[in-house]
């Protein structure tokens, strides 16, 4: 099983977005569709206050009939943050998502962000594993009836 390090180390792109708390939903939204991303941390400085996704978005803004352009990212983000640490496992961050029905999870080391990591990259990252089993699997079963 890999570390989040790991996991965080194949990634392409380890960009994490973020948005100030005191900007406009219309913004995250707007931010969201443009990087083509599920989720926006939400900081004041170099501390994670809060993260918004579109789930927020539609439950707290879309639903009631709030307006997205003077409505507060800090009035719909999730808060405080769970979070995981570099040496935690896939299983770990797996059971920590499905637990609290979550898709997105910020790496924090020492106090500080250094990734954040998806549903999506835990699924690639187990499917990878898998396929490399099924692969040593038939490279012994070969080898047996050779």
């Amino acid at each position: 099983m890999q570390t989040v390090a790991q996991i965080l180390n194949s990634k392409h792109n380890q960009t994490v977005w973020n948005i100030s708390p005191t900007a406009f939903v219309l913004d995250a939204i707007k931010l969201l569709a443009e990087k083509s991303i599920g989720a926006l941390l939400v900081m004041e400085g170099e501390q994670v206050v809060g993260i918004v996704t579109e789930r927020d978005y539609i439950r707290k803004v879309h639903i009631l009939g709030r307006s997205s352009d003077n409505t507060a990212v800090s009035d719909i983000m999730s808060s405080p943050v769970m979070y995981v640490s570099l040496d935690q496992t896939n299983e770990q961050c797996m059971a920590l998502m499905t637990e609290n029905r979550l898709r997105h999870l910020p790496v924090m080391e020492n106090g500080k962000l250094v990734g954040l990591i998806s549903i999506g990259d835990l699924v690639k990252d187990i499917i990878s594993e898998q396929k490399f089993i099924i692969q040593q699997l038939e490279h012994y079963i070969m080898g047996e009836r050779g």
